[in-house]
């Protein structure tokens, strides 16, 4: 295969790194700054454009966008009318989604939104749990992601990049990747009651903190805090079941499970990670992504997430933003 990455920042080079471990096939890159595609061509020996359309001209079989969010759909719109499979990073800003959706739904196209924590092997094991009723019915979960914002790329200026700005800002993105996952273990968000904003001295304009109230068509309810502003991050989620409890801590990177008739813990601990240095997600949930896509593209398997389902999530972002507005709770 021939496989273009658009855009060689901290994602692109990811992925360039994600299917090299594929061995996927040839890989180009693409990015209007001249020291990202240097850094590109040094650290991983791809060729590199500095143009979207001598990138294109290379004939690719398949597209990565890992655009800052406002330029995902654009770039989506433009190779989907190439008639050539994309994949996208987490979507934020909706500007032409629906556009997309028109002109993908029914192709035989491989239009593929980011997922990634729905291969995480700790939210999978989540997943699982909940489905097979092993501590009963889930009736409610809370739910904290948090990371101090200069933490996520050390190596330059947090005011600098996209995540400073007020619609594509850190807090507002990790709001839909969070409910990416959430709404694939509990279900579609029903309702919505939300309060965000900024409380910290980080030298943006943007909210840095949203807690969100949410009901699921499952019956399960949760509490879904995300911040941008924890000096140690963190992951961690408490399900509360009929019959006992289920916990995912990031940090010691397992699932355990408290059965109330056994009245005792069961532990799934997560297999040996593969990391890159800097980084503090490891690598694997996103080489299975990039497997899923490619078997998508070969026809072994079907894309298991739609710009549609992402036009859902979108909604709900909308909906906490207007409940922490509006002081009421919101249905999607």
């Amino acid at each position: 295969m021939k496989l273009l990455i658009v855009g060689l920042g901290s994602m692109g080079k990811r992925r360039i790194r994600n299917l090299q471990h594929l061995k996927a096939g040839e890989i180009f890159g693409f990015d209007p700054r001249a020291d990202r595609r240097e850094e590109s061509a040094a650290r991983y020996g791809v060729k590199t454009c500095e143009s979207f359309d001598e990138g294109m001209a290379w004939r690719p079989d398949a597209v990565i966008i890992s655009t800052p969010p406002d330029q995902h759909l654009p770039y989506a719109l433009s190779v989907a009318r190439a008639g050539v499979h994309f994949f996208t990073e987490l979507n934020v800003v909706d500007d032409g989604l629906d556009a997309l959706i028109a002109l993908t739904e029914g192709s035989p196209l491989v239009a593929a939104p980011s997922c990634t924590f729905r291969f995480h092997p700790s939210v999978k094991r989540l997943e699982r749990l909940v489905a097979e009723r092993t501590v009963g019915p889930i009736l409610y979960f809370s739910y904290h992601s948090g990371q101090y914002l200069p933490d996520w790329h050390p190596y330059e200026d947090y005011r600098s990049y996209y995540v400073a700005q007020r619609h594509m800002g850190a807090g507002r993105e990790m709001v839909p990747f969070e409910l990416n996952w959430l709404t694939w273990v509990f279900g579609r968000v029903t309702a919505v009651s939300c309060l965000k904003g900024k409380v910290s001295g980080l030298d943006v304009d943007i909210d840095d903190l949203y807690q969100c109230l949410l009901t699921f068509d499952s019956g399960v309810n949760g509490m879904l805090l995300v911040d941008v502003v924890a000096r140690v991050a963190t992951r961690l989620m408490r399900c509360y079941g009929e019959d006992g409890v289920i916990i995912w801590d990031h940090d010691i990177r397992s699932v355990r499970a408290w059965s109330s008739p056994e009245r005792a813990w069961t532990e799934y601990p997560e297999p040996d990670p593969i990391n890159e240095p800097g980084y503090l997600v490891a690598e694997d949930a996103y080489i299975d992504e990039m497997r899923h896509f490619i078997r998508a593209i070969h026809g072994e398997e079907q894309y298991r997430y739609s710009f549609a389902e992402d036009r859902e999530i979108l909604n709900v972002l909308r909906a906490a933003e207007q409940s922490s507005h509006e002081g009421v709770v919101v249905r999607p």
